[in-house]
């Protein structure tokens, strides 16, 4: 599998799925709706997507001495290092926020959602979602991607929409909290994203590997 994500790395990608992962920085941006990041992050994989079925990369792999459901691990593999990397753009981003920068007046007066756990745990959310709604997906004829992409899209706004509008529900206030307040909480939250995350990601690579067998290239 080494060799098979070092091939998908080097030839497969699109330089932009690496310059996408900038994106998780945007946990920094004060004001406006962070979780966007995770979006942005995932259209980078997507670019790589849309260049690899341009360039018939798919074919290639499958006439590769390997089994046909390790050219679909290769790809998740590589979706997921990407994921990895840009989460961790945020991971860093909010334990600045949560830390060093928790009484920053800029920070404090943000109407939006603030860097943290629960954040974190939102954006591994929508990283999940998109192997299961546009990775998955494309994986049942690895030609067509616009529907799972555009489905995915409605989904991913849809969290985005849903985490900032949480913490003005009563009751909910913590979801939004400074520092480290609300730890336990927010740990909760973090955790929860990181387990739907691998399931999500799990059960939509077992079954894109089913619907990858039974394509006749």
């Amino acid at each position: 599998m080494r060799n098979i994500l070092r091939k998908e790395m080097k030839l497969s990608a699109s330089v932009l799925s690496y310059l996408f992962i900038l994106f998780g920085l945007m946990f920094f941006i004060p004001g406006y709706p962070i979780l966007c990041s995770a979006f942005f992050v995932t259209l980078g994989i997507f670019q790589s997507f849309q260049s690899a079925r341009e360039a018939n990369d798919f074919v290639f792999s499958a006439l590769l001495p390997i089994a046909k459901k390790d050219v679909v691990k290769g790809k998740y593999l590589f979706v997921c290092l990407i994921e990895i990397c840009g989460f961790a753009l945020m991971a860093v981003a909010a334990a600045l926020r949560m830390t060093v920068l928790s009484e920053s007046i800029v920070y404090r007066s943000n109407a939006l959602m603030n860097a943290n756990c629960f954040a974190l745990g939102a954006a591994l959310l929508i990283f999940g979602l998109f192997n299961c709604i546009f990775v998955g997906g494309f994986f049942k004829t690895a030609y067509k991607f616009a529907k799972p992409f555009v489905i995915y899209i409605i989904v991913a706004f849809l969290i985005v929409f849903a985490a900032e509008a949480l913490h003005h529900v009563p009751g909910l206030g913590s979801l939004n909290a400074f520092g480290t307040d609300s730890m336990t909480l927010q740990l909760a939250c973090l955790a929860g994203g990181v387990v739907i995350y691998l399931l999500l990601t799990v059960v939509s690579c077992r079954r894109a590997c089913r619907d990858f067998e039974k394509i006749d290239l």
